[in-house]
């Protein structure tokens, strides 16, 4: 069983206490128990995001956003019993229980399992231009752009890898033959890859490539624009997705526009208040999705399309459209600071992780 004493924490432990614990974690699981180890509630990283998603804040104490009646397992069960119940109830860690409730170990489905690689294709988006990053892109197309000594796409490409995610589609235009030499047909990277190629005259905006697809897989696909770093959890994404029964899901990112002025409130021509250096907090597109094929079945095909008409169609449909908060390092490389951006956080952030292959 996974080392059940890491994933324990108190319930006065704050949810950003219980974000590094799941971290930390191989389980990717925290069980909230009293002093003498007694099951008070389960937190999982769908259990953080959901809380995010309804205004939690990191500071909050973890019972605001614990399962307070997880799946759990007695210690007498047999191995069998437990996978069982884990695959019906779509459950990914169970923790087994002895006859006075307190916690004795914990059960994975990936240990039990042991899965394989992941059958999704991830359709990564190659093909702009990258105006904003100016002259950096006169001869190389944005993707191709060195971060940390090798190209973005080649990072995102073998963070997918390290998943388990192998069977990859890439969508080029622009210089396209950079990035066909540089990544062949993936076998470097021990991965398979295909290319979709657009007109040079007419791009396809972030999803109109995908009507090019010449079959339209029957798992969900996960979709990228090909210039965002980020430390996502794509495993998790996609646990998310089929567990919400979503068509399509959107991955968000937190945005914070404070305004620097005392903001004055009135009412007709009477002052009613005034707001000192008010902070507004949006959600915004993070660039990332999961597609079932029936999303996929409605971009026109070799148009112009882009992700937000694709999500507010799936809206219209009234077809289950949900949203992703990525709240690990992600960064859009659109402007020159972004770029140095990226190299700079590149040690900090990626430097580390033990990556597949090297820049040929």
């Amino acid at each position: 069983m996974s080392n059940v004493d890491e994933t324990l924490v108190p319930p006065t432990a704050t949810i950003k206490q219980v974000i590094d614990t799941i971290e930390r974690s191989q389980a990717k699981v925290a069980l909230v128990v009293d002093e003498n180890r007694k099951l008070l509630g389960t937190v999982t990283d769908g259990d953080v995001r959901r809380g995010l998603l309804r205004g939690v804040q990191i500071t909050d104490a973890v019972p605001i956003i614990m399962n307070q009646k997880p799946r759990v397992a007695s210690m007498n069960e047999d191995v069998a019993e437990i996978i069982d119940m884990m695959r019906r109830n779509i459950c990914r860690q169970v923790p087994v229980l002895d006859d006075d409730g307190r916690v004795v170990g914990l059960k994975t489905l990936e240990e039990a399992l042991r899965v394989p690689d992941r059958p999704n294709w991830v359709f990564l988006l190659a093909g702009g231009r990258g105006h904003r990053l100016r002259p950096l892109t006169d001869e190389c197309p944005k993707p191709m752009l060195p971060v940390g000594g090798r190209p973005m796409l080649q990072i995102i490409v073998e963070s997918l890898v390290r998943q388990g995610f192998r069977r990859f589609y890439i969508s080029v235009n622009y210089k396209r033959e950079m990035v066909r030499e540089h990544f062949g047909d993936g076998s470097l990277w021990d991965a398979e890859i295909r290319y979709i190629e657009e007109d040079e005259q007419m791009p396809l905006g972030t999803a109109g490539a995908l009507s090019l697809l010449p079959q339209i897989p029957n798992e969900p696909v996960i979709v990228m624009n090909g210039d965002i770093l980020t430390k996502v959890a794509f495993g998790a994404l996609l646990d998310f997705h089929t567990e919400h029964a979503s068509v399509g899901t959107m991955c968000v990112r937190d945005y914070v526009l404070q305004v620097p002025y005392g903001v004055v409130e009135t009412d007709d021509h009477r002052l009613s208040e005034i707001l000192e250096k008010p902070v507004h907090r949006f959600l915004v597109n993070a660039g990332l999705y999961v597609l079932e094929r029936a999303a996929i079945e409605l971009v026109p095909h070799n148009h112009s399309y882009d992700m937000p008409m694709l999500f507010e169609e799936l809206a219209r449909r009234k077809l289950a459209a949900t949203v992703f908060p990525i709240r690990e390092y992600w960064l859009d490389i659109g402007r020159i600071d972004d770029f140095n951006k990226a190299n700079d956080d590149y040690i900090r952030e990626f430097r580390g992780l033990d990556v597949a292959k090297t820049l040929r």
